[in-house]
């Protein structure tokens, strides 16, 4: 079964209120978010973070690793970025950094 990876994602659950807030059915940072912790939030393809915006190009599930492609762009450059996700449990995810070994960022699903 694959890992539903839509959502609202933090580094601190407590935080959410402070980070994200609502427009209708739109999740949008709060002016002041990088205060409280790093946060994206991601629907279907689309990957948004307070500095780019990505668009997920592949998917690879294995066991209790989810990897995937992205093109993001930022307000000054277009990239290709692989992101390799731990999966914790079904509202935790721990991001990896291929290359350096122990290097880790959890992040929790956020309810609004």
């Amino acid at each position: 079964m694959a890992f539903e990876l839509n959502g609202i994602w933090t580094t601190d659950p407590a935080l959410c209120g402070k980070m994200f807030e609502k427009h209708g059915n739109e999740i949008a940072f709060t002016p002041l978010s990088d205060l409280y912790g790093s946060g994206f939030v991601v629907d279907d393809k689309r990957i948004k973070g307070k500095m780019a915006q990505c668009t997920i190009q592949s998917r690879k599930e294995e066991a209790n690793t989810l990897r995937l492609v992205a093109s993001c762009a930022t307000e000054i450059m277009q990239l290709t970025m692989q992101f390799t996700l731990k999966v914790v449990d079904q509202n935790s995810i721990s991001r990896q950094f291929t290359g350096m070994e122990g290097m880790a960022v959890t992040y929790y699903r956020c309810s609004l």
